[in-house]
């Protein structure tokens, strides 16, 4: 499109120069329900992963474990949901297969991480010792 100037030349815009071709939005990124439908019940699989993790971080201010298992719990529900839900909204950033890869990694290393936590873990891997007492000493 031409826009004219303050010397009556048309000029082009920066955005019809370097027009953006090949962006897709990722799979699944669409509406979860019609444009009718309020924002938060559009949008209830993100809103159901980042209201888990919420809680989970202020469950950790009372009790650290529970709220931790709470929090990585969050993640690994929005991998879940990332994996068989076809429209998940704003859940939805890259491809599904980097999604629900990216959500269950970090989640399930918080939750394995809290389960070895020190003092009294619940979880004890054996061979962990041996690998830190050769890598510090």
């Amino acid at each position: 499109m031409d826009v004219g100037n303050a010397t009556g030349r048309k000029r082009r815009r920066i955005r019809d120069r370097y027009p953006t071709r090949g962006t897709a939005r990722p799979e699944g990124g669409q509406r979860t329900a019609g444009g009718d439908a309020p924002a938060p019940i559009r949008q209830w699989p993100l809103l159901t992963v980042l209201g888990t993790v919420v809680a989970g971080l202020l469950i950790t201010l009372a009790d650290f474990r529970i709220g931790l298992l709470v929090f990585g719990g969050g993640l690994l529900a929005g991998a879940v949901l990332r994996g068989w839900v076809p429209a998940v909204g704003m859940l939805a950033v890259r491809s599904r297969f980097t999604d629900v890869a990216t959500y269950a990694v970090l989640g399930g290393a918080i939750v394995l991480l809290t389960l070895m936590a020190e003092p009294d873990p619940w979880l004890e891997v054996p061979f962990l010792r041996d690998v830190l007492r050769f890598s510090a000493g």
